[in-house]
């Protein structure tokens, strides 16, 4: 079988796009299959960064384009990389075989519209990995009206390649009903979440007091958000509860990742001379273990409008790792989902949007509790997660789509 993978970011990168789509492409070389990636040239979270325009790596041939790298900052940016992504995997896309099947995920915003006339022209079948939904998620952060022409214009072509795909991958129940309302027959779409990094992450309490040494955190109740800080994830209660504990000096919020608004969060640390809120990069594979132990209560955010739209992925790291944490969002996700089947008491919090004063209710139970060590039942829970079960799931679904192709 012959597969493409199209999206914005593939290995060496480092966000979580880039790397379940690696672990996709390792499972389908070790399946027998030839596998083809076309991805950036540049980092997501840091543009500076450049990889190689062409090379074959681990067996998987990969083609990477330029873009100019203009970032985040403004929404002409993000629209011209966009728009310069689009037009050179156009033409790399036109210059490469037929393939069997063609998975495409979801950055930039509705690239399987590119795979689906790509595929239209030469053949295969394309699979959506919906990584997240796109103009929904724009309407949602108000970037688009809705109801405008481009939201118009761009849910045609979102519903257009939907409808011409083989499968598609939705990763919870919500947001496969988005896609089925967007009128996809329910037998086409599967649901399952990204995997977990299980290979990689596990409780390491030597590298926990390491890194909380490193990073001046010994003896402190260290309440972590990691990953992507993006609207979609709203930290605005979590940061007002960081200013309410601006006395207490045994707690420190360790923001750990990139994305457009770890901006907003190191100008709140700032304007309110927090010394209790600490700020950190992306942290490299071989040290996510290291850093997601450290901390003593996790938290997961999921902004109200985003239920079905996105899918915080860091959730099963978590569950891995059978630490503490604590979900803020709407009352209805698949967070709460999660949240719910773990009946251990101490280790699942729920809190909504804007209730600070419940946020501080979670976290004062959580360091009251202190630090009992991990739980074995999150740990039965994040093994239905896992990158053996999910990926090799995922391979037997590509291998049918092209069989029935």
């Amino acid at each position: 079988m012959k597969v493409l993978l199209l999206n914005q970011c593939f290995h060496p990168d480092h966000v979580s796009t880039a790397q379940h789509l690696t672990d996709l492409a390792l499972g389908l070389r070790a399946a027998g299959h030839e596998v083809t990636v076309v991805a950036a040239s540049r980092g997501y979270d840091d543009p500076a960064r450049r990889f190689p325009v062409r090379e074959t790596w681990q067996g998987i041939e990969i083609h990477r384009i330029w873009t100019p790298g203009l970032g985040k900052k403004a929404k002409w940016r993000r629209f011209t990389d966009f728009a310069i992504f689009w037009m050179n995997a156009t033409l790399i896309l036109m210059r490469l075989p037929r393939f069997d099947v063609t998975v495409c995920l979801t950055s930039p915003p509705l690239i399987s519209t590119l795979g689906t006339v790509i595929a239209a022209l030469k053949g295969g079948a394309v699979v959506p990995w919906v990584m997240d939904l796109n103009p929904d998620e724009a309407v949602a952060a108000g970037w688009l009206r809705a109801g405008g022409l481009a939201e118009r214009v761009l849910s045609a072509l979102q519903k257009w390649s939907f409808r011409r795909a083989a499968r598609i991958i939705a990763l919870d129940r919500f947001m496969a009903a988005r896609i089925e309302a967007k009128g996809v027959p329910p037998v086409l779409i599967h649901t399952d979440p990204p995997w977990s990094h299980d290979d990689q992450v596990r409780f390491d309490p030597q590298a926990r007091e390491a890194f909380r040494a490193e990073h001046g955190l010994a003896g402190k109740f260290v309440v972590m958000y990691s990953g992507n800080h993006s609207p979609c994830h709203p930290l605005d209660t979590l940061l007002q509860a960081a200013l309410r504990l601006r006395g207490e000096d045994d707690v420190r919020f360790l923001f750990v990742g990139g994305g457009s608004e770890m901006g907003k969060v190191n100008a709140f640390r700032e304007t309110h001379a927090l010394t209790g809120i600490l700020t950190l990069p992306y942290q490299p594979i071989e040290k996510l273990a290291a850093s997601l132990s450290s901390a003593d209560l996790h938290v997961v955010v999921l902004g109200d409008a985003f239920a079905g739209i996105v899918h915080p992925c860091k959730i099963y790291n978590i569950l891995i790792l059978g630490l503490p944490f604590l979900c803020i969002g709407p009352e209805q996700s698949h967070l709460n989902d999660l949240a719910g089947r773990l009946r251990e008491p101490g280790f699942a919090f729920q809190a909504r949007h804007g209730d600070v004063d419940g946020v501080l209710a979670c976290l004062g139970k959580a360091r009251a509790a202190g630090f009992r060590g991990c739980s074995e039942e999150s740990r039965q829970v994040a093994a239905e997660y896992s990158r053996e079960i999910l990926r090799g799931r995922m391979v037997r679904i590509l291998e049918q789509t092209a069989q029935a192709g």
